[in-house]
């Protein structure tokens, strides 16, 4: 579908694998067809075609998908065969995709802010509650403009570790194989260290909180070279590949504040991105598609720029931010917001371009998330 970089295969096809064990542990039935078994029909929907000619089954049970191409696919064979296809709601998310659009039609434009509110008030989060209503904790719904300081010219100084997992059997037969079949792809392994399990995933999250989460919000948008990780959390991969509950995330964040271990300006902060943002922007996604794909309101024109794959320009900033993203198929918001995205705003790059090299290139990479940021 994009040309994707060998981090990003290597975390997904990992992440399946280690599921498909943790399934078979359960005793549960479950038919997985690996990438290099050669009975492999090459896409999902071909795949799908082949086991329900070979399973014969009465329906199709699925989770709403994030991908609005996926979904078609799965429709298509759903019909073409005359069977049922049971779309279930992803409980990995807050707000449900009619519920968001419930949401955006009972108001003439959407405005990120009042649909967090809501949230909050809904889910009851960092609120007081009382006779009178929900009001929120310290008296503002945002504390944003707290969030906004710099290194300074002495820079970060000493920083937690990043949390790694060395790669086992399962990681390294794929990283072999993604090395072997994608020689060509963009991209490098050698510091991969992503978590591929829900136990990994676990133990990043508890050490965001105890580690990171305190400086999160006083630097969430500051940058240092050569120091991709900073007081960022480094779970969104985990978050998108279902290893995390957004729940349990915002739940660890808001006790880390009850418990007076971390700031309300920092906890708030990280919290509107998770409960606020992120659903946000699956809501608009699946709201507008799929029209929303060939949106260019700038009519837009340029190729995206070859470097963009490689690293090697002169400027500094992009260097640096384009060089990590290849390295480690991670960089924060403001490195692709307000650098690589920046830059290709200005220059004048086609849209759909730019969505797929970020689809490409960074680990927590689905459509849903990327397109309305891409746009």
């Amino acid at each position: 579908h994009v040309w994707t970089s060998k981090p990003r295969t290597v975390l997904f096809l990992a992440a399946m694998r280690h599921f498909e064990l943790a399934l078979r542990d359960a005793g549960r039935p479950i038919h997985y067809c690996r990438l290099d078994q050669p009975h492999n029909a090459g896409t999902l929907r071909l795949q799908l075609q082949a086991d329900v000619l070979r399973l014969r089954p009465a329906g199709l049970v699925m989770t709403q998908p994030g991908d609005w191409r996926v979904l078609q696919a799965i429709k298509a064979v759903a019909a073409s065969n005359q069977l049922p296809l049971d779309i279930r709601e992803d409980r990995h998310f807050f707000c449900g995709v009619h519920e968001f659009a419930a949401h955006a039609a009972a108001r003439k434009s959407l405005r990120l802010e009042y649909f967090y509110r809501e949230q909050r008030q809904r889910h009851d989060v960092l609120v007081q509650t009382s006779a009178k209503g929900s009001k929120p904790v310290g008296g503002q719904w945002n504390f944003d403009a707290e969030n906004r300081e710099t290194f300074g010219p002495a820079g970060p100084g000493a920083l937690p570790p990043r949390k790694r997992f060395a790669p086992d059997a399962i990681t390294r037969e794929v990283m072999a194989l993604v090395e072997t079949r994608f020689a060509s792809h963009p991209g490098q392994l050698e510091s991969f260290a992503w978590p591929v399990n829900r136990a990994q995933a676990l133990r990043s999250l508890r050490a965001f909180i105890r580690e990171r989460l305190p400086l999160f919000g006083r630097y969430q948008d500051a940058m240092w070279p050569g120091d991709p990780w900073l007081y960022h959390s480094h779970l969104a991969a985990a978050l998108n590949l279902k290893l995390l509950n957004p729940r349990e995330v915002v739940a660890a964040a808001e006790a880390a504040y009850r418990e007076d271990n971390a700031p309300l300006a920092s906890v708030e902060g990280f919290i509107r991105q998770i409960l606020g943002w992120r659903e946000y922007v699956r809501g608009i996604y699946w709201t507008r598609m799929p029209q929303y794909l060939e949106g260019n309101a700038l009519n837009a024109q340029e190729d995206l720029p070859g470097w963009y794959w490689t690293g090697e320009t002169d400027m500094a900033c992009l260097r640096d931010a384009l060089a990590q993203t290849l390295t480690h198929g991670y960089a924060n918001h403001i490195q692709r917001l307000m650098v690589t995205g920046l830059y290709a705003l200005m220059l004048g790059v086609q849209p759909r371009q730019v969505l797929a090299w970020y689809l490409a290139v960074y680990v927590d990479a689905v459509e849903w998330v990327e397109l309305p940021n891409s746009l």
